[in-house]
């Protein structure tokens, strides 16, 4: 099957950091299903597992984690899919990811793809909203019925995460929304996905007492936990939860949230596939849920680039635009041909 995968771990414009490969099909076992995938999106987690270091692999490493595409088998325990099944997933980050043409992933992080999205709209969704909706309601664990009063600050606002966040929280809460943007197009793309207030991160605090929020019940962190982190501390309310998904260069102090009773929390949505915890099917009801939000023009998709085909010239590609820091949305690639 036709792969794009690396040996060795290089800057992005180095022709070498993501190579076409031929690898072996694999097949299912246990609740596996092997599904022939359709198309894939680029995280930043690719970045960042791809970024340079002095690591080489013997077999070649296949990154991707996002995808949609069709089930083609299933392993002997599986109970939720057939084959035949359309679905989304974003995978097990301890196993071959999705930049394959075939891919094993265990059926109860996977979900049924929404009907009304292109494959190319429906695998711009997977991580992010997975990342988004654990961080909301597991994490900050914003009530889905009654916080109306309270307020949500989500740190980079345009990104995929962000794209999701502000979306799920203004169809499934009654939450005010904060987002933060600096420049005017990704200003007016998270007020067009629902925001109540876009404030600049540059000037955090002091756009945020301008917009008459001087603290907040919940914050998302969605952007450099290092360079903000001074900041929530400050505008978090007593009381209130933090939450970051982006890892820091130096150890939190967490001394500034003591005397406010403060909590922080961190979000990985491969937490549950990692450690194969007892709730590990709740990514499988999260994803079937939101696909009958988007089927109900609710929710809608954040893709804004489709490369294609999917080979390792245009991942290269779309691992540029992310490290630019640039993006909007998701960059999604599609059919392997």
């Amino acid at each position: 099957m036709k792969a794009v995968a690396l040996k060795t771990y290089l800057p992005i414009d180095n022709p070498q950091s993501l190579l076409d490969v031929e690898l072996e099909k694999p097949a299912p076992q246990g609740r596996d299903l092997l599904i022939a995938v359709s198309a894939i999106s680029v995280n930043p987690v690719d970045t960042k597992v791809r970024a340079p270091k002095d690591k080489h692999e013997d077999q070649p490493r296949v990154l991707g984690w996002d995808a949609v595409g069709v089930v083609e088998a299933i392993g002997p325990a599986v109970s939720l899919f057939k084959p035949g099944d359309r679905v989304y997933y974003a995978g097990d980050i301890t196993r071959p990811g999705s930049n394959s043409e075939y891919q094993l992933v265990d059926e109860r992080i996977v979900g049924r793809a929404p009907a009304s999205l292109s494959n190319a709209e429906a695998a711009a969704l997977p991580l992010t909203a997975i990342t988004a909706w654990e961080g909301l309601f597991d994490r900050l664990r914003i009530n889905r019925h009654e916080d109306a009063a309270k307020t949500l600050l989500i740190i980079g606002g345009a990104g995929g995460v962000g794209s999701i966040a502000i979306q799920l929280a203004k169809q499934l809460t009654k939450v005010t929304v904060i987002a933060t943007a600096s420049r005017p197009e990704t200003r007016e793309w998270c007020l067009s996905l629902g925001a109540d207030y876009v404030v600049d991160h540059r000037e955090l605090i002091n756009s945020m007492h301008a917009a008459g929020h001087e603290q907040v019940d919940y914050i998302f962190c969605l952007n450099n936990t290092d360079q903000h982190w001074l900041s929530l501390c400050d505008l978090v309310k007593p009381q209130g939860i933090i939450c970051s998904i982006v890892e820091t260069k130096q150890p939190v102090e967490l001394n500034g949230l003591k005397n406010k009773s403060a909590s922080f929390v961190w979000e990985l949505m491969f937490t549950r596939s990692m450690f194969q915890t007892d709730d590990m099917i709740e990514q499988h009801h999260l994803l079937n849920e939101l696909s009958g939000l988007i089927d109900a023009g609710k929710i809608k998709t954040t893709v804004t680039n489709v490369l294609s085909p999917i080979n390792a010239e245009n991942l290269r590609k779309a691992h540029a635009q992310l490290e630019s820091g640039r993006t909007i949305g998701k960059v999604v690639l599609e059919h392997w041909h």
